[in-house]
């Protein structure tokens, strides 16, 4: 019985892959010499740093190497000799490729750097190793699947992979993670990456990376950009001179070859190390004898190399089933299994073992018995041999096989990005499922690339109007501007179901504060709470309304919206969840306004009495906040420490890294600025600081920690670096629309009056108390413009700077908070003469002595005693100097300790205690 023409061709095959098994043909490290020089240097500083510590000093080259040069320049030959080299020294090695087109999976890389990783470890390992990070990377990593729960961000998953890291080096270490093909990382694995680098160099770690510099891709430009960052110098690979590549022919033809035949070869591929490795592939199957008379063969021989696009050629000599196998193969990428690969190329078993064969004898896949080509190159040119319209349908297919093979939408996702729009609700909602899925694992780029690819499909109305509501979430984009227009969109929808119309409001809301547009943001809420015919919907709608209304002064009736809240709240009870966040609103509206302390806090604590989570995505984080600070504007800076506490906490839990975190630290800090620790604070809001850098700068959440920052350092007497922050952050006009703590102009207008530039502070102020007044922002405690202004006024009207310190005064008093009391009287007290100083910070010390305000507390105590000296009552100035001095060194406020030492001497006091 004759045999079949496949099994012909495969005889043939077989004979030529015996021949090439005797006479092999493999990449070489030839003329790499300076770079495995280096690499063994990084790896032996390397293991240095393991055996002495990870703070042992080292150069950036210790912490980060990379390779670069060309396609088929040798970059992965190189890094299997680091790795090799790696292993001699006992390192532990984490390897990963980037995939031109697995570059829109999200966490491609980061999934083959520690998934072998977390495989050698038992399931009750890997939770103790990974602790609390287990749910905010596992998914991300493939440990387990995404929860329900809030999703983490992105800066959530990046620092839990540092830690990840940090964690298993020092355990484990030296650890050394090699990427190749880097230039084709997907974007979540590339920003993890690259932001390690910058602490890769104080771990036992080392970051092998190869790519390619002139690819136009964002991985490219990202490690080149890194490189520079970190004054690291990639090594170029250069080509291989005409010597090495006549000592590769040699080597791999095992025969004499004459020297025109050599230079010949090297002019062809350029000195191209795959191209040379292949071109001797090619020699030796064509049985050519490299002689002076056989050079002209060799520029067609090159031509029916991968490079010079003779694989499609090639392709075609082996027959249908291995042309539809390698396309399979090519479409799968990763995911290639034999039974996959299989069905999407439509061959039986036998079919796909013998095409198998025959690509594996052609070098085209590797050896083994995974489906994987040979090299990207081979990979990326037998990817863009398939007609475009065969390529698009085999992707469709291969999602709905991997869809039904349990692997996810997710995993599928990648496919139906690359299939043409049919009008398919059914491809839209696996998108959209997708998309979904890619949030929980803290990746809203890929989920944005899903839900935008989803739209195209156009989608009935409502699942329609679910993917713009998707796509507006301030998760899924960098453009706010963007967000609005994708939920306004949504909202045009016809037959809205009402859920879904209230949360595409309310997100389109929040999207228009966070373009600085909360007035528009406003109307929007109150128009929609207006039409709403649902009582719980409009009272959903209302809340969001005031929560809005609390971060503006500006474009608002702010007296009216207070007594409407106030009317409000007076009829509920608390029984509901809406209910508990409109108490905490009405709370915070009174410490605004300046109503009594005791109303402000029977809300705080109404809106406590069901604990509120922080992290609800429904709410967010920002009435929890708020709650918080009513209670340190009330003296209560203990019960907002907790609550702040609790939120950082839930933020870190859940991998919420940064907005909500940033505020966090920023306000512990401040609490600890209020109650007179102005070391911890100022430690604290530099930390909150570091954590806002990492924030789009469309967000304001800087200007809280500048504000507090510029505070602490002006009371701690370092009015230079206050300026240089102020420059360094462009603290200055235009002043954001968007309420902070403390005001951002409040803070520029004190600058300016620790800088002796009173009149310019004097104009500052004037504009901050028509901005605050008039939408009856009264609270002295909270805007202290009044007694600002009344320092700034003193020098040109007494009179004006006394009836601004006196209006403050009764405002603190109305308020009834001892630290707002006592803060006023005591600057009072600075622009009054004689007794009546001296009545006003007696009065200033028995209100402060009732505060948690340690740092007004030394100021006021310093201050009677010294205007007691000047009075002639030396005597009774020793007692207040001496418990001032001690109390401001305590609260590390340097001017008003020296203050306070200079009046003792000045009285003839000696200082004991300060010997």
């Amino acid at each position: 019985m004759g045999r079949t023409e496949t099994q012909q061709r495969g005889a043939r095959a077989g004979a030529g892959e015996r021949r090439r098994r005797n006479i092999a043909v493999a990449p070489s490290t030839l003329e790499r010499d300076v770079e495995l020089t280096v690499a063994q240097t990084s790896l032996d500083a390397l293991n240095s740093r393991s055996q002495t510590g990870a703070t042992t000093p080292v150069t950036r080259r210790d912490g980060v190497l990379a390779f670069t040069g060309a396609a088929g320049a040798g970059k992965t030959t190189l890094l299997d000799e680091v790795r090799r080299l790696a292993a001699e020294r006992e390192c532990r090695v984490l390897s990963a490729k980037g995939g031109e087109l697995e570059q829109g999976v999200a966490f491609h890389v980061v999934r083959q750097l520690f998934q072998p990783l977390m495989a050698s470890y038992s399931d009750s390992e890997r939770r103790e190793l990974l602790g609390d990070w287990y749910a905010i990377i596992g998914p991300c990593i493939g440990l387990c699947p995404a929860g329900e729960g809030a999703a983490p961000d992105p800066q959530g998953v990046r620092d839990g992979l540092d830690w990840l890291v940090t964690n298993v080096a020092l355990r484990r270490g030296p650890l050394v993670m090699i990427v190749d093909d880097a230039h084709w990382v997907d974007l979540e694995s590339l920003m993890w990456l690259t932001s390690f680098t910058r602490q890769a160099e104080d771990l036992p770690t080392l970051m092998v990376v190869a790519y390619r510099p002139e690819e136009p891709t964002e991985g490219a430009k990202a490690f080149t950009g890194m490189m520079e960052r970190n004054r690291v110098q990639p090594l170029d690979l250069e080509p291989l001179t005409p010597a090495a590549v006549s000592s590769l022919l040699r080597e791999a033809l095992v025969k004499d070859v004459d020297d025109g035949f050599c230079q010949e070869a090297w002019r062809v591929t350029g000195g191209n190390p795959f191209e040379t490795v292949e071109l001797a592939a090619r020699i030796r199957e064509r049985e050519v004898d490299p002689v002076q008379k056989n050079v002209r063969l060799l520029r067609d021989l090159a031509a029916a190399t991968t490079m010079g696009g003779g694989l499609v050629d090639r392709l075609e000599q082996l027959g249908t089933s291995a042309t539809r196998l390698a396309w399979a193969v090519a479409i799968l990428g990763s995911e290639a299994t034999p039974d996959l690969a299989a069905s999407l190329a439509a061959l039986g078993p036998a079919n796909v073992a013998q095409a198998a064969d025959l690509l594996r004898a052609e070098h085209i896949l590797k050896p083994g018995e995974r489906l994987e080509f040979a090299h990207p190159l081979i990979a990326t040119a037998v990817y863009r041999a398939i007609p475009g319209g065969t390529r698009a349908a085999m992707h469709g297919k291969a999602a709905w096989e991997l869809i039904d093979a349990g692997l996810g939408p997710a995993v599928a996702a990648r496919h139906l990005l690359e299939t043409q729009p049919e009008g398919d609700d059914a491809v839209a909602r696996r998108l959209h499922d997708a998309a979904r899925e890619y949030v929980r694992r803290g990746a809203p780029e890929a989920a944005h690339r899903c839900l935008s690819r989803a739209l195209r499909e156009t989608p009935v109305a409502e699942l329609r109007a679910a993917i713009l509501h998707e796509l507006g979430s301030p998760a899924l984009t960098h453009d706010p501007v963007t967000a609005v227009n994708h939920l306004r969109a949504a909202l045009d929808e016809p037959d809205l179901p009402p859920e879904l119309r209230q949360a595409i409001v309310i997100r389109l809301a929040r999207a228009l504060a966070y373009c600085d547009r909360l007035a528009e943001a406003m109307g929007v809420m109150e128009e929609e709470a207006r039409t709403t015919a649902d009582a719980r919907g409009r009272l959903r709608l209302l809340t969001e309304h005031f929560m809005l209304a609390a971060f503006t002064s500006e474009d608002h009736d702010g007296p009216a919206l207070s007594r409407r809240l106030a009317q409000l709240t007076e009829r509920l009870t608390g029984r509901e969840e809406t209910e508990r966040y409109l108490f905490g609103l009405r709370g915070w509206d009174a410490v605004v306004r300046g109503e009594s302390m005791s109303t402000a806090l029977k809300y705080a604590e109404q809106a406590m009495s069901n604990r509120m989570s922080w992290t609800d995505e429904r709410w967010g984080f920002e009435v929890p906040a708020l709650v918080a600070l009513t209670f340190l504007y009330c003296d209560r800076p203990d019960r907002a420490e907790e609550l702040f506490a609790r939120g950082i906490e839930e933020f870190e839990r859940q991998g919420w890294r940064g907005t909500p975190l940033a505020l966090g630290y920023t306000f512990l800090g401040y609490i600890r600025f209020r109650c007179g620790r102005l070391t911890d604070a100022e430690d604290f809001v530099r930390a909150g600081l570091r954590l806002a850098d990492r924030v789009s700068p469309d967000v304001p959440v800087h200007w809280y920690a500048i504000g507090s920052l510029i505070e602490i350092l002006l009371a701690r007497g370092q009015v230079d670096a206050a300026e240089r922050m102020a420059a360094d952050h462009g603290l200055g006009e235009p002043f954001p629309s968007a309420v902070t703590f403390p005001d951002a102009q409040t803070v520029h207008a004190e600058l300016l009056l620790a800088r002796g530039l009173t009149k310019e502070a004097a104009a500052e102020l004037t504009r901050v108390g028509e901005r605050l007044d008039g939408h009856g922002m009264r609270n002295p405690g909270l805007y202290p413009w009044l007694l600002r202004l009344a320092l700034a006024s003193y020098g040109t009207d007494v009179g004006r700077a006394r009836n601004l310190a006196h209006k403050a005064v009764q405002r603190a008093e109305r308020f009834g908070a001892a630290s707002t009391t006592g803060h006023a009287l005591r600057v009072m007290a600075r622009i009054s003469d004689g007794p009546q100083a001296i009545t006003l910070l007696q009065r200033a010390v028995t209100e402060l002595e009732r505060s948690p305000s340690a740092y007004e507390l030394a100021c006021a105590l310093v201050e009677l005693g010294t205007a007691l000296r000047r009075a002639g009552r030396v005597s009774q100035a020793a007692e207040p100097l001496y418990q001032g001095v001690d109390l401001a060194t305590r609260c590390g406020a340097d001017p008003m300790v020296t203050l306070a030492r200079d009046e003792l001497i000045a009285a003839g006091l000696r200082p004991r205690r300060l010997a």
